[in-house]
């Protein structure tokens, strides 16, 4: 499952989806800290079908943890090697220009 939550601001569509399991989690390395906050990805779980229709509808996405990054992937939606990894949790970002 997958948590997601939909911003509209200015014609925009921004789309946070992360791993269920990682909400609440922080994760630090050297300089870099990640927090999966409730308040930003959600407090619904949704599955895959749906996260991938609001993926196909975003014009920026804020994408972390595995299941969601390995989805975004398959969608064609990041490229593999602009991946951030902060102490093995993928994290992503999705702009569409």
């Amino acid at each position: 499952m997958f948590r997601m939550k939909v911003y509209r601001v200015r014609g925009e569509i921004l789309v946070a989806v992360c791993d269920s399991e990682l909400v609440g989690k922080v994760f630090k390395e050297g300089d870099l800290k990640i927090e999966v906050k409730e308040d930003f990805y959600g407090s619904e779980d949704f599955d895959e079908e749906e996260v991938k229709k609001m993926l196909r509808r975003a014009t920026i996405a804020n994408i972390t943890g595995q299941k969601a990054v390995d989805l975004a992937l398959k969608m064609g939606l990041i490229d593999k090697d602009r991946i951030l990894y902060i102490a093995n949790c993928p994290h992503a970002q999705m702009v569409l220009m």
